[in-house]
Parts: structure tokens; C-alpha cells; sequence
């Protein structure tokens, strides 16, 4: 089973080795790299191409203007030759280097279904070993995307073919672009709650990010998340509010509360 990852790069200098590393790292051999570059002006295309011989033909790199990160994941995806897709982010990596096999080895186990998904931990942007929070799927269920809450979208693993089954309509796109920071919660609200996808749940640590992305940067970001979390659950269908809305901040503050306090299990330390 060949596996695609895709990764959206626009002035990536400062991070994209961690994630070509740990892509490289991987014990799975089928897979390729998707980089999409959306015209940097740093060093992220010298290091695409320092690092395009050590994957031996599985990179395919292309660069050019885009509207953002999710026609960059668009336009990835439509080049993706794998039966299966995820997305790793140029400022994240794969926290253990079995991820692409345990990835492999669930579908090949469980032919039916559409998509996986697991578990992902936070940490400092300055400090990868200092880990700021754990974000676990596993109380994830359909009815509670009216909430907001949705798999951690950086450990999910989608067929192709359910790419293709679920595009925005009228259009051959997979995300939609107007969205400006939930289009990945847009598409997961299309697909599992109202396409009714068959998915399930990996009890695994699958890629440690850096905190400080466009879904954690402020309170700016949080209300232009709550305004797209509504946007894409009304164009879709699925009721909400403001106040079913809120709610899920109180289990995202008991998240991190509950980590500190050694909770919940810690995750797999970066390899």
C-alpha cells in the first residue's frame, strides 16, 4: 500500500528539516512526499533539493504561487499517487519512526474502512522537548463536531478515493480555500459527519507539532476559528451555536490541566 504524505511549505526554512527527518526515519517503504511550495523566498527550496537524492525518487516538489495553505494541500493532494493521503505540516514531524506502518498496517487490517486517526502533542517553538500539551482523539464521536470538536486533523490518514468522493462542490477541490484557519475541520465535518465515512480511532502519539500555528495564536484566531467552526457546520447542514461552541474550550483547558498534572499518559518522547 503506497502512502502519500503531503506537505505545504512557504518560507520553511527554520523548521522543514525536523519534518524531512523524520519522514526519512520512517520504517515503511512505500510511501512518497508531496512537498508543495507556495514561492519562498528563504531557504526552503535549497533544502528540498539538499534533501530530494536521500529519498531516492519518492519526493516530488513543485513551487509555485498558491492562495494559502489549503490550496497548497489541494494542489498536493491532486498529485498524490498514493492510495492513501495525510497531510504533515512544514513546521511539524512525525513523532516516532513507525507512524507510515502503523498507518499501513490498519488499513490493510481493516479493508472497509475510510480514514484513521490518532493522537498528536504540543510543543515550545523554541524547545521541541518541552512538551505543552497532549491531544488525545480518542473521546472523539460524530455528534460532538456540533461542538467543535473534531480528530486531531495532523494524524489523519484518508484514501484517496474518499478525497475524490467528497470535493467542495461544484469545484476539484478537496479543502475549501475560503476558509481562512478551519478549512481541515470543514472537511472533516463533510466527510465523517455528514458523508458518514467509516473511520477509526489509533491509540498513537502520530506527529509533534510546534505550538503557535494559525489554530493557536491568539485570541484574534480563536474567534476567526469559532466563525469558520460555524460557517462550515450551517453550510453543511449540522445545527450549532456560539454556546455549543464554547463549550469544548472547558475540555481543551482540562486537556492541558490535566497533562500537567500527569494524567493523562505522556506521549512518545521525539525520536
Amino acid at each position: 500500500m503506497k502512502i502519500s504524505v503531503v506537505t505545504a511549505t512557504l518560507n520553511s526554512g527554520a523548521t522543514l528539516r525536523d519534518t524531512l527527518e523524520s519522514v526519512l526515519r520512517q520504517d515503511y517503504p512505500d510511501y512518497e512526499l508531496v512537498i508543495k511550495d507556495g514561492g519562498s523566498t528563504d531557504d526552503t527550496l535549497d533544502i528540498c533539493r539538499e534533501y530530494e537524492p536521500k529519498f531516492e525518487g519518492r519526493m516530488k516538489l513543485i513551487s509555485s504561487l498558491d492562495k494559502g495553505i489549503y490550496d497548497a494541500m489541494n494542489q498536493g493532494i491532486k498529485l498524490a499517487s498514493g492510495e492513501v493521503v495525510g497531510i504533515l505540516n512544514s513546521d511539524d514531524f512525525y513523532t516516532s519512526s513507525d507512524i507510515l506502518q502503523t498507518v499501513a498496517s490498519n488499513f490493510e487490517q481493516n479493508a472497509d474502512i475510510d480514514a484513521i486517526y490518532g493522537d498528536i502533542h504540543y510543543v515550545k517553538a523554541d524547545d521541541t522537548s518541552k512538551i505543552v500539551r497532549y491531544y488525545s482523539s480518542r473521546l472523539f464521536r460524530r455528534s460532538l463536531m456540533r461542538f467543535g470538536y473534531m480528530p486531531a486533523h495532523p494524524s489523519f490518514y484518508c484514501k484517496k478515493a474518499t478525497y475524490e468522493r467528497f470535493k467542495v462542490g461544484g469545484s476539484n477541490d478537496y479543502y475549501d480555500s475560503s476558509y481562512k484557519v478551519a478549512a481541515d475541520f470543514e472537511f472533516l465535518v463533510r466527510t465523517i459527519f455528514v458523508g458518514q465515512i467509516k473511520t477509526q480511532y489509533v491509540n498513537k502519539d502520530f506527529v509533534t507539532m510546534r505550538y503557535g500555528g494559525a489554530s493557536n495564536s491568539g485570541l484574534r484566531s480563536h474567534r476567526q476559528i469559532n466563525s469558520d467552526h460555524q460557517r462550515a457546520l450551517k453550510e453543511n447542514g449540522v445545527y450549532s451555536n456560539i454556546f455549543f461552541l464554547g463549550l469544548r474550550y472547558i475540555y481543551k483547558i482540562g486537556e492541558i490541566v490535566s497533562f500537567k498534572c500527569g494524567i493523562h499518559p505522556s506521549p512518545c518522547k521525539p525520536e
